[in-house]
């Protein structure tokens, strides 16, 4: 079983890297060839208290985050939020040619500041997050011309307008992220569809299974977990190759199911509700009239 090693702090975080303490408590613009790695850290389970943006290239580590796995060999950047578990696995060879940037906030930081709130907003940060996001040349420059920006304002002269400043850069940072997270999203449509197939084939299997009554209606957040994807993002990718919704395409596949019994068999309404996962069949009536515009008893009646 891993260690699990909670950092609540920059200066914790700049300890266990070998780097000297941060020039502010509450935020911490790290170059990546400074950071020391460790395969001797290979079993540990790390969780920080603050938030950590992270572009990392040449770097021959494994990150696992949201149970799936990354390779940081290529350009990637990456988005860690406070209390998220995480392992970082070194592999052994040269880590001279290591380079990037880690911006790393406080939460604190944002204290009064309208990203206190909108930062948690970003889907990128989902613990489940599915992928993390390459970068084409022109995007990476615009991020290093932003942590630069950043750079130099927090270790320039601090003064009242300097907080405000940074936080602006940092969400015009998220902002950018969002957009490459958007084009990278529509440009990989493969595996979009290998998700949407994934999806099909376990509703499929759900509905073939013989104790629906005891596992209830498929939801979800049950969906999401089985298919190690965040709520948001598979919404957001459903929206875009379908125009529905998670729920709407559960509740597509109730009603195709349903109708099969309805049509093909001599169960009583009750009963294809309550096979169907239903507590009450007036929940399922209810459901397929506002799908099909009859009621169970009249798509049935129109087979006879």
């Amino acid at each position: 079983m891993k260690e699990v090693r909670k950092l609540k702090s920059l200066i914790e975080f700049h300890r266990s890297r070998g780097l000297l303490p941060p020039q502010h408590p509450l935020i911490s613009v790290v170059d990546y060839a400074d950071v020391r790695l460790s395969p001797e850290n290979n079993n540990v389970n790390w969780v920080f208290d603050f938030y950590s943006i992270s572009l990392k290239r040449n770097v021959a580590t494994k990150l696992k985050y949201g149970q799936q796995q990354y390779d940081f060999d290529e350009g990637i950047l990456f988005f860690i939020a406070p209390g998220q578990v995480f392992n970082v696995e070194v592999r052994q060879g040269k880590q001279e040619d290591k380079s990037g940037w880690m911006l790393l906030v406080h939460p604190d930081f944002f204290w009064n500041a309208a990203l206190a709130k909108k930062i948690k907003h970003y889907e990128f940060f989902d613990y489940s997050v599915n992928e993390a996001l390459f970068l084409s040349d022109t995007e990476e420059s615009i991020l290093n011309g932003i942590i630069q920006n950043i750079r130099q304002e927090h270790h320039s002269n601090i003064d009242k307008f300097s907080q405000d400043i940074i936080i602006s850069q940092i969400e015009t940072l998220l902002n950018y992220s969002e957009r490459f997270y958007q084009r990278q999203f529509i440009t990989r449509k493969i595996t979009n569809h290998q998700i949407l197939d994934r999806m099909e084939s376990f509703l499929n299997s759900y509905y073939e299974a013989d104790d629906l009554s005891g596992k209830g209606l498929p939801t979800v957040k049950f969906l999401t977990e089985e298919l190690n994807i965040s709520p948001g993002y598979l919404s957001r990718l459903l929206k875009d190759l379908t125009g529905l919704s998670t729920m709407q395409h559960i509740q597509n596949k109730i009603i195709e199911e349903s109708k099969i019994k309805l049509s093909t068999s001599d169960l009583s309404i009750s009963e294809i509700a309550y096979q169907l996962g239903f507590e009450h069949s007036q929940s399922f009536s209810k459901l397929f009239k506002a799908k099909t515009n009859l009621s169970p008893v009249e798509f049935r009646s129109s087979f006879n």
